[in-house]
């Protein structure tokens, strides 16, 4: 389980990017840790919702599709990959 305070919008793909390692604050540090079916709570203003990890993915850093809106509320969060400055690691959760 994870959850996330942080400020954007309440409907659609929200997607939130943020370090996993080599600063003070490393946000997304346990990133890598999550599997399909674990629960994301998110935040925002007087809303909570819960998501449900449903994809995995390491795409590379050019790739902008899963920022795209969509009709569904998804949660994108997206990390660097260690060591592999042209990918990112991508996990995506939809509301439940």
């Amino acid at each position: 389980m994870v959850i996330l305070k942080k400020h954007g919008k309440e409907f659609g793909n929200i997607a939130l990017a943020a370090h996993n390692r080599g600063y003070k604050v490393n946000y997304f540090q346990d990133l890598k840790k999550l599997e399909i079916g674990d629960e994301i709570y998110y935040s925002y203003k007087n809303i909570k919702r819960k998501y449900i990890v449903n994809s995995k993915a390491i795409i590379r850093d050019t790739d902008l599709q899963v920022l795209e809106n969509t009709k569904d509320n998804i949660l994108t969060l997206i990390t660097c990959l260690e060591n592999e400055p042209q990918y990112r690691r991508c996990i995506q959760a939809l509301e439940v």
